[in-house]
């Protein structure tokens, strides 16, 4: 009885995602998520009480996605810069194959300011970018930057879900346990657990330590990457197909690798991404598999 009532939620889970992707949150109904799952809207009622409920649900596994494919990439070995350039084709490839990454986009925007606050899967996403930047710049991958220009301005900010440090999503393996500092650990109330996201206020704090000099070339450096990287999620909405979003993206790190690590090391990244079975480890890693999509993974969001 619980493992048919676990699959019943996963498919709702998934047609919801489907529904809120393809006609947004505002339009899509709970009769149509019901229909489309094959099951009655009592069933829908007896998982999720509300539309709002069944959105938060729907980026909370999308943030799963998200989490768990961090991980992967750095327990596979990839320094912060690359698990960054990794986790950038991995969003290019899942807007494209996992409905609930673009619908976790598109609730996240359409339901900016409700109350109570939906899951920021948006903030989500950024924070994953700054903490991986940040690590990359503290384990001196990055040119010209050291660790702590931005140690002033803490971690100040706006926009992961509530109790969702982003050591949870970046993981702390290969020494970003020390990146984390000593209150990084996810709901252990710590730098990131008590400030949110590391989202543009982030940014901002980092300028408290000096508007010029390193502290204004790391700022610029946050918003360079934070601007570019979002702008995939846009691209897809273009209508290209994954291989050229996929191309789009190896040739924007190929523009941004050399004003962050120099010339001389660019060329020692990957930036077109992995295809195959390191794809495949992603969306096991996350419990989302894409013959057919029998489990859904959580992780940690909450």
């Amino acid at each position: 009885m619980q493992e048919r009532s676990e699959r019943t939620r996963r498919r709702l889970l998934f047609a919801g995602a489907e529904m809120f992707h393809r006609n947004g949150y505002a339009n899509a109904t709970l009769g149509e998520i019901a229909g489309a799952a094959g099951v009655t809207k009592g069933a829908l009622y007896f998982h999720f009480a509300s539309k709002d409920e069944l959105a938060d649900a729907v980026q909370q596994w999308g943030c799963g996605l998200l989490h768990e494919a961090v991980r992967g990439l750095r327990e596979a070995g990839d320094s912060p810069l690359q698990a960054l350039i990794g986790t950038t084709h991995w969003l290019a490839r899942t807007l494209h194959e996992d409905p609930a990454i673009p619908a976790s986009f598109r609730i996240t925007k359409e339901c900016a300011g409700q109350q109570p606050a939906v899951v920021d899967f948006h903030g989500a996403w950024l924070s994953v970018v700054y903490r991986l930047l940040r690590m990359a710049r503290d384990a001196g991958e990055l040119a010209g930057f050291s660790g702590g220009v931005d140690e002033v301005g803490g971690s100040a900010g706006v926009g992961v879900p509530d109790g969702v440090g982003t050591s949870a999503l970046v993981g702390t393996s290969h020494g970003s346990a020390e990146a984390e500092g000593s209150g990084g650990a996810e709901g252990s109330g710590g730098a990131e657990g008590s400030g949110g996201a590391e989202g543009p206020g982030a940014a901002e704090g980092s300028v408290a330590a000096g508007s010029g000099g390193a502290g204004g070339r790391w700022e610029g450096a946050e918003a360079l990457v934070a601007a570019a990287v979002c702008g995939i999620e846009v691209l897809s909405g273009t209508g290209l197909s994954y291989r050229e979003l996929k191309g789009k993206v190896a040739a924007l790190w190929g523009l941004l690798l050399p004003s962050l690590v120099g010339e001389a090391r660019a060329g020692e990244y990957r930036t077109g991404g992995e295809e195959g079975a390191a794809d495949e480890r992603c969306l096991e890693a996350a419990g989302f598999m894409a013959s057919g999509g029998q489990a859904v993974s959580f992780g940690s969001c909450r």
